[in-house]
């Protein structure tokens, strides 16, 4: 008999696509929450599943206040596009976290370490209150403001306020100015995505962080994308994945 799997996810198209992942992982989804209410009125009327694949934030509110009521009896892998909630949830012993856009080889991973826990039988013990209060207030956080770039001899400070762009080339993170220049620096788009505020920055894709004021111009793409014009920075197009757009929209919102 296969994994009793549910997905709770308010964006239908990601949803559907993780479902459609899950299949070629010979993984059947029992059903697609979309809702906080939603997902409350299924948790009382049916047996938990083994699995949930749990987006951390929902249209109607936080994915945890599902479980304020509810003894939740299955094993959790959060799915999220925010790098900063996922890591401070997977430390409170979700089986495994996934960021948006899914990987099929690292969501591959995550099934496999769940279907290896052991005892199968345990239930996992989340504080979600505390999980709730540290998501409650995500932006208290002091963000860098400017960059320190040396330059053969000398140092160049950068306020983030002259950043049109983040973007990686050849193994390499770059930052891009408003005055269209390049600069090359330390941190991976990674640790950026912790260290910019997220009211002012996005990653639009694996390749790319941009300022919400440089945005020029958006453009539809093909496959349901977008295209994102910025002021200077021309040397590869900017494309916001497909998995981000509805959560791009909201931003820019």
């Amino acid at each position: 008999m296969g994994v009793t799997t549910i997905i709770i996810e308010d964006e239908k198209p990601a949803a559907r696509l993780l479902q459609r992942k899950l299949e070629k992982l010979n993984i059947e989804t029992q059903v697609m929450l979309h809702s906080v209410e939603e997902a409350m009125q299924w948790f009382s009327t049916n047996e938990h599943p083994e699995l949930i694949f749990l987006d951390i934030q929902l249209s109607d509110g936080l994915s945890f206040e599902i479980f304020e009521k509810i003894e939740i009896k299955s094993a959790i892998i959060f799915t999220t596009a925010y790098d900063e909630y996922a890591l401070r949830a997977f430390k409170l012993n979700s089986i495994d976290y996934l960021l948006k856009p899914i990987d099929e080889d690292e969501l591959a991973v995550a099934v496999s370490k769940f279907k290896d826990r052991v005892p199968k039988s345990e239930t996992l013990q989340l504080d979600f209150e505390q999980i709730k209060k540290m998501l409650s207030n995500p932006f208290e956080k002091n963000y860098k403001k400017r960059f320190t770039i040396k330059i053969g001899q000398q140092l160049k400070v950068i306020p983030v306020d002259e950043i049109e762009c983040f973007f990686s080339e050849n193994k390499g993170t770059y930052v891009h100015t408003f005055d269209n220049r390049n600069y090359l620096i330390e941190a991976t788009l990674e640790v950026l995505e912790q260290d910019l505020d997220p009211k002012d920055f996005y990653r639009v894709s694996r390749k790319f962080i941009i300022s919400l004021k440089a945005i020029k111009e958006i453009i539809l793409y093909s496959n349901s994308r977008l295209k994102v014009i910025l002021p200077s920075y021309k040397e590869e197009e900017v494309i916001v994945s497909r998995e981000k757009v509805s959560d791009f929209k909201s931003w820019i919102g």
